[in-house]
Protein backbone atom coordinates (compact mmCIF):
# COMPACT_ATOMS: atom_id res chain seq x y z
CA UNK A 1 0.00 0.00 0.00
CA UNK A 2 1.27 3.16 -1.28
CA UNK A 3 0.33 7.19 -0.03
CA UNK A 4 -0.11 7.66 -4.23
CA UNK A 5 -2.66 4.80 -3.93
CA UNK A 6 -4.46 6.20 -1.22
CA UNK A 7 -4.89 9.51 -2.73
CA UNK A 8 -6.13 7.97 -6.13
CA UNK A 9 -8.98 6.42 -3.80
CA UNK A 10 -9.32 9.56 -2.10
CA UNK A 11 -9.89 11.46 -5.20
CA UNK A 12 -12.23 8.57 -6.56
CA UNK A 13 -14.63 8.62 -3.61
CA UNK A 14 -14.90 12.46 -3.70
CA UNK A 15 -15.44 12.95 -7.26
CA UNK A 16 -17.12 9.79 -8.18
CA UNK A 17 -15.97 9.12 -11.33
CA UNK A 18 -12.60 7.98 -12.55
CA UNK A 19 -11.64 10.43 -15.31
CA UNK A 20 -12.64 13.63 -12.99
CA UNK A 21 -10.59 11.95 -10.09
CA UNK A 22 -7.22 11.23 -12.21
CA UNK A 23 -7.56 15.22 -13.53
CA UNK A 24 -7.85 16.26 -10.23
CA UNK A 25 -4.48 14.41 -9.08
CA UNK A 26 -2.80 14.85 -12.61
CA UNK A 27 -2.41 11.61 -13.79
CA UNK A 28 -3.75 9.81 -17.02
CA UNK A 29 -7.31 7.71 -16.28
CA UNK A 30 -5.67 4.35 -16.88
CA UNK A 31 -2.67 5.18 -14.66
CA UNK A 32 -5.24 5.83 -11.91
CA UNK A 33 -7.52 2.65 -12.81
CA UNK A 34 -4.40 -0.30 -12.85
CA UNK A 35 -3.21 1.89 -9.29
CA UNK A 36 -7.04 1.32 -7.45
CA UNK A 37 -6.64 -2.35 -9.08
CA UNK A 38 -3.44 -2.79 -7.53
CA UNK A 39 -4.56 -0.95 -3.90
CA UNK A 40 -7.51 -3.27 -4.01
CA UNK A 41 -5.64 -6.67 -5.10
CA UNK A 42 -3.08 -5.36 -1.69
CA UNK A 43 -6.79 -5.32 0.62
CA UNK A 44 -8.28 -8.51 -1.31
CA UNK A 45 -11.42 -6.34 -1.32
CA UNK A 46 -13.10 -4.36 -4.39
CA UNK A 47 -13.43 -0.84 -3.11
CA UNK A 48 -15.76 0.62 -5.59
CA UNK A 49 -19.32 -0.60 -7.46
CA UNK A 50 -19.16 0.33 -10.75
CA UNK A 51 -22.69 -1.01 -12.07
CA UNK A 52 -24.24 0.47 -14.60
CA UNK A 53 -21.43 3.69 -14.61
CA UNK A 54 -22.51 4.54 -11.40
CA UNK A 55 -19.50 4.76 -9.11
CA UNK A 56 -20.06 3.88 -5.42
CA UNK A 57 -18.07 3.04 -2.39
CA UNK A 58 -18.37 -0.48 -1.72
CA UNK A 59 -18.62 -1.63 2.83
CA UNK A 60 -14.80 -2.48 2.45
CA UNK A 61 -14.21 1.53 0.41
CA UNK A 62 -16.56 3.02 3.34
CA UNK A 63 -14.50 1.65 6.24
CA UNK A 64 -11.21 2.71 3.74
CA UNK A 65 -12.05 6.17 3.37
CA UNK A 66 -11.42 7.62 6.80
CA UNK A 67 -8.50 6.15 7.83
CA UNK A 68 -7.04 6.96 4.29
CA UNK A 69 -8.25 10.28 4.58
CA UNK A 70 -6.03 10.40 8.09
CA UNK A 71 -2.97 8.73 6.68
CA UNK A 72 -2.31 11.19 4.00
CA UNK A 73 -3.39 14.23 6.71
CA UNK A 74 -0.73 13.01 8.76
CA UNK A 75 2.03 12.26 5.70
CA UNK A 76 1.13 16.01 4.76
CA UNK A 77 1.68 17.21 8.67
CA UNK A 78 4.94 15.03 8.84
CA UNK A 79 6.53 16.63 5.94
CA UNK A 80 5.42 20.30 7.42
CA UNK A 81 7.01 19.55 10.32
CA UNK A 82 10.13 18.02 9.40
CA UNK A 83 10.45 21.27 6.71
CA UNK A 84 9.78 23.66 10.03
CA UNK A 85 12.62 21.52 11.50
CA UNK A 86 15.46 21.61 8.71
CA UNK A 87 14.34 25.52 8.43
CA UNK A 88 14.53 26.35 11.63
CA UNK A 89 11.18 27.65 12.59
CA UNK A 90 10.36 25.19 15.16
CA UNK A 91 11.91 22.69 16.72
CA UNK A 92 12.85 21.56 20.08
CA UNK A 93 16.50 21.62 21.93
CA UNK A 94 16.65 19.55 25.23
CA UNK A 95 19.87 21.08 26.81
CA UNK A 96 21.03 19.95 30.32
CA UNK A 97 23.41 22.47 32.20
CA UNK A 98 24.95 22.40 35.89
CA UNK A 99 23.16 25.17 37.89
CA UNK A 100 25.50 28.01 37.91
CA UNK A 101 26.01 27.57 34.24
CA UNK A 102 22.47 27.78 33.88
CA UNK A 103 23.06 30.83 36.44
CA UNK A 104 25.87 32.40 34.66
CA UNK A 105 26.38 31.88 31.15
CA UNK A 106 23.36 31.03 29.82
CA UNK A 107 20.91 33.51 29.63
CA UNK A 108 22.60 35.78 27.28
CA UNK A 109 23.52 32.87 24.65
CA UNK A 110 19.81 31.54 24.98
CA UNK A 111 18.32 35.05 24.53
CA UNK A 112 20.59 35.82 21.26
CA UNK A 113 19.08 32.03 20.32
CA UNK A 114 15.67 32.92 20.96
CA UNK A 115 15.92 36.48 19.13
CA UNK A 116 17.46 34.10 16.11
CA UNK A 117 14.92 31.19 16.41
CA UNK A 118 12.02 31.99 18.29
CA UNK A 119 9.87 29.27 17.13
CA UNK A 120 12.47 26.52 19.15
CA UNK A 121 11.14 25.21 21.96
CA UNK A 122 14.19 25.31 24.89
CA UNK A 123 14.03 23.01 27.69
CA UNK A 124 16.68 23.11 30.06
CA UNK A 125 17.25 20.16 32.76
CA UNK A 126 19.71 21.45 35.43
CA UNK A 127 21.85 18.48 37.22
CA UNK A 128 25.62 17.68 38.36
CA UNK A 129 27.74 16.43 35.76
CA UNK A 130 27.06 13.13 36.99
CA UNK A 131 23.65 12.95 36.33
CA UNK A 132 23.88 15.19 32.48
CA UNK A 133 26.01 12.51 31.55
CA UNK A 134 23.70 9.56 32.34
CA UNK A 135 20.67 11.48 30.66
CA UNK A 136 23.30 12.39 27.66
CA UNK A 137 23.86 8.84 27.40
CA UNK A 138 20.64 7.47 27.25
CA UNK A 139 19.54 9.91 25.13
CA UNK A 140 17.29 12.04 27.27
CA UNK A 141 19.10 15.23 26.15
CA UNK A 142 21.01 16.36 22.89
CA UNK A 143 23.20 18.77 24.78
CA UNK A 144 24.90 19.18 27.97
CA UNK A 145 27.19 21.85 29.48
CA UNK A 146 29.49 20.07 32.02
CA UNK A 147 32.17 20.61 34.23
CA UNK A 148 35.67 18.89 33.07
CA UNK A 149 36.86 16.26 33.63
CA UNK A 150 33.81 13.83 33.26
CA UNK A 151 33.32 12.20 36.63
CA UNK A 152 33.75 8.77 34.63
CA UNK A 153 35.32 7.69 30.91
CA UNK A 154 32.21 7.77 28.45
CA UNK A 155 33.18 6.65 24.92
CA UNK A 156 29.56 7.76 24.18
CA UNK A 157 30.53 11.07 24.63
CA UNK A 158 31.85 14.09 22.71
CA UNK A 159 33.41 17.21 23.90
CA UNK A 160 34.12 20.34 23.09
CA UNK A 161 36.11 22.80 25.71
CA UNK A 162 33.77 26.16 26.12
CA UNK A 163 35.67 28.18 28.31
CA UNK A 164 37.97 28.29 31.72
CA UNK A 165 36.53 30.00 34.79
CA UNK A 166 38.29 30.81 37.93
CA UNK A 167 36.18 30.41 41.11
CA UNK A 168 35.73 33.18 44.01
CA UNK A 169 34.72 33.54 47.36
CA UNK A 170 31.15 35.98 48.10
CA UNK A 171 30.59 37.50 51.29
CA UNK A 172 28.22 39.79 52.66
CA UNK A 173 29.08 42.92 52.54
CA UNK A 174 27.69 43.69 56.21
CA UNK A 175 30.42 40.93 57.37
CA UNK A 176 34.29 41.58 57.79
CA UNK A 177 35.62 40.80 54.39
CA UNK A 178 37.33 37.44 54.57
CA UNK A 179 41.36 36.31 53.97
CA UNK A 180 43.46 39.44 53.81
CA UNK A 181 45.55 41.86 51.27
CA UNK A 182 42.42 41.43 49.40
CA UNK A 183 42.89 37.83 48.63
CA UNK A 184 42.01 34.75 49.98
CA UNK A 185 43.40 31.18 50.56
CA UNK A 186 42.00 27.74 50.42
CA UNK A 187 44.17 27.29 54.09
CA UNK A 188 42.16 30.92 55.35
CA UNK A 189 38.60 28.81 54.95
CA UNK A 190 39.19 26.89 58.00
CA UNK A 191 38.28 29.43 60.19
CA UNK A 192 35.13 30.68 58.31
CA UNK A 193 31.64 29.59 58.32
CA UNK A 194 30.83 28.31 55.03
CA UNK A 195 27.26 28.13 53.05
CA UNK A 196 27.46 24.71 50.98
CA UNK A 197 25.33 23.68 47.95
CA UNK A 198 23.53 20.13 48.11
CA UNK A 199 25.39 16.48 47.74
CA UNK A 200 25.42 16.87 43.47
CA UNK A 201 26.79 20.11 42.74
CA UNK A 202 30.20 20.15 41.25
CA UNK A 203 31.06 22.99 43.67
CA UNK A 204 30.60 21.53 46.64
CA UNK A 205 32.68 18.76 45.44
CA UNK A 206 35.37 20.92 43.87
CA UNK A 207 35.49 22.82 47.21
CA UNK A 208 35.31 20.59 49.53
CA UNK A 209 38.19 18.46 48.28
CA UNK A 210 40.42 21.67 48.25
CA UNK A 211 40.03 22.15 51.96
CA UNK A 212 40.44 18.38 52.58
CA UNK A 213 43.77 19.09 50.37
CA UNK A 214 44.67 21.85 52.93
CA UNK A 215 44.19 19.28 55.75
CA UNK A 216 40.89 19.94 57.38
CA UNK A 217 37.02 19.77 56.58
CA UNK A 218 34.88 23.41 55.68
CA UNK A 219 32.64 24.51 58.35
CA UNK A 220 28.98 24.80 56.94
CA UNK A 221 26.46 26.89 58.61
CA UNK A 222 23.95 26.04 56.57
CA UNK A 223 24.15 23.14 54.00
CA UNK A 224 21.62 21.59 51.38
CA UNK A 225 20.55 24.45 48.65
CA UNK A 226 20.37 25.18 45.57
CA UNK A 227 22.13 28.15 43.78
CA UNK A 228 19.60 30.87 44.70
CA UNK A 229 19.48 29.73 47.80
CA UNK A 230 22.88 30.12 48.67
CA UNK A 231 22.99 33.33 47.23
CA UNK A 232 20.44 34.34 49.81
CA UNK A 233 22.10 33.07 53.05
CA UNK A 234 25.27 34.54 52.21
CA UNK A 235 23.39 37.79 51.55
CA UNK A 236 21.78 37.39 54.75
CA UNK A 237 25.56 37.09 56.60
CA UNK A 238 25.18 33.34 57.18
CA UNK A 239 28.43 32.55 56.18
CA UNK A 240 30.52 32.74 52.69
CA UNK A 241 30.63 30.41 49.29
CA UNK A 242 32.73 29.50 46.96
CA UNK A 243 31.34 30.30 43.68
CA UNK A 244 32.24 30.74 39.81
CA UNK A 245 33.51 34.23 38.79
CA UNK A 246 30.08 34.94 36.53
CA UNK A 247 27.86 33.75 39.00
CA UNK A 248 29.30 36.21 41.32
CA UNK A 249 29.35 39.20 39.18
CA UNK A 250 25.23 38.76 38.61
CA UNK A 251 25.36 38.62 42.09
CA UNK A 252 24.18 41.98 43.62
CA UNK A 253 25.73 44.97 45.00
CA UNK A 254 25.57 43.87 48.63
CA UNK A 255 27.77 40.96 47.74
CA UNK A 256 31.70 41.25 48.01
CA UNK A 257 33.53 39.12 45.86
CA UNK A 258 37.21 38.12 46.74
CA UNK A 259 39.53 36.50 44.67
CA UNK A 260 41.27 33.21 45.83
CA UNK A 261 45.38 33.70 46.52
CA UNK A 262 47.10 31.93 43.81
CA UNK A 263 47.14 29.19 42.50
CA UNK A 264 43.61 29.90 43.43
CA UNK A 265 40.59 27.28 42.28
CA UNK A 266 39.47 27.05 38.12
CA UNK A 267 36.85 24.93 36.74
CA UNK A 268 36.66 24.16 32.56
CA UNK A 269 33.30 24.26 31.28
CA UNK A 270 33.13 21.97 27.74
CA UNK A 271 29.88 21.35 25.44
CA UNK A 272 29.09 17.64 25.14
CA UNK A 273 26.86 15.78 22.76
CA UNK A 274 26.66 12.00 22.21
CA UNK A 275 29.39 10.78 19.58
CA UNK A 276 27.18 7.75 18.07
CA UNK A 277 24.35 9.87 17.46
CA UNK A 278 24.07 13.85 15.09
CA UNK A 279 22.35 16.52 17.70
CA UNK A 280 19.06 17.49 15.76
CA UNK A 281 19.26 20.95 13.49
CA UNK A 282 18.01 23.33 16.40
CA UNK A 283 20.63 22.05 19.22
CA UNK A 284 23.72 21.78 16.32
CA UNK A 285 22.73 25.51 15.52
CA UNK A 286 22.92 26.47 19.49
CA UNK A 287 26.07 24.68 19.38
CA UNK A 288 27.40 27.08 16.70
CA UNK A 289 26.42 29.82 18.58
CA UNK A 290 27.61 28.69 21.91
CA UNK A 291 31.03 27.71 20.37
CA UNK A 292 31.16 31.44 18.68
CA UNK A 293 29.95 33.47 21.58
CA UNK A 294 32.58 31.68 24.18
CA UNK A 295 32.36 34.37 27.36
CA UNK A 296 35.71 36.35 27.86
CA UNK A 297 35.71 35.34 31.83
CA UNK A 298 39.00 36.65 33.55
CA UNK A 299 41.05 34.42 35.33
CA UNK A 300 41.83 37.04 38.47
CA UNK A 301 39.17 39.74 38.84
CA UNK A 302 39.29 43.46 41.77
CA UNK A 303 40.41 42.56 45.16
CA UNK A 304 37.75 42.91 47.49
CA UNK A 305 34.85 44.56 45.35
CA UNK A 306 31.13 44.22 45.27
CA UNK A 307 30.13 41.61 42.50
CA UNK A 308 28.36 43.56 39.49
CA UNK A 309 24.73 43.75 39.49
Amino acid sequence: MHFQQLAYFVAVAETRHFTRAAETVHVSQPSLSQQIKALEGELGAELFSRARGNITLTDAGEALLPLARRILADADTARHEVQELVQLRRGRIRLGATPSVCTGLLPDVLRAFHDLHPGVRLLIEEGGSHDLVRQLARGALDLALLVLPLPAASPVLTTVELLQEDLVVLSSTARPAPGAEGTVRIADLQDEPMVMFRHGYDLRELTVAACRAEGFEPQFTVEGGEMDAVLGFVRAGLGIAVMPRMVAARAGQDLRVTPLAPPGLRRTIALAHRSDVAPPRAARELQRLLLAHRPDVPVTGGEGEPADG
